[in-house]
């Protein structure tokens, strides 16, 4: 049996692999993000998902970084998403703000 190594697109075929805009340990490209994420992580997790027309519950879900991540064709797994959220999970909500920020500035949202 053959592994799958690639996960299918979100959306029609011919996207790019993108990245994320930012690191995951990059707080300090955008300071308000960062405190919003240390201090109030339900808020920010709302935002996200706000900005990704979700339910606020999903926000800091691995479903919602996982679909983010096929969205826009980043390359990472399911399983790298749990890790991240279950390690660094403010960090992890931070780089995903981020990163929607970026991309409405690009007008690519």
């Amino acid at each position: 049996m053959n592994p799958v190594i690639s996960q299918p697109s979100f959306g029609a075929g011919g996207m790019t692999v993108s990245d994320w805009q930012t690191g995951v340990f990059d707080c300090c490209d955008n300071m308000g993000i960062c405190l919003c994420g240390t201090f109030c992580p339900l808020c920010l997790g709302c935002q996200i998902a706000s900005d990704m027309n979700e339910c606020c519950l999903c926000g800091a879900t691995v479903a919602m970084r996982t679909l983010y991540r096929t969205r826009y064709n980043i390359p990472g797994s399911i399983f790298n998403d749990f890790i991240y959220l279950a390690c660094f999970p403010n960090c992890t909500l931070c780089q995903l703000k981020r990163d929607i920020e970026k991309r409405k500035v690009l007008n690519v949202l």
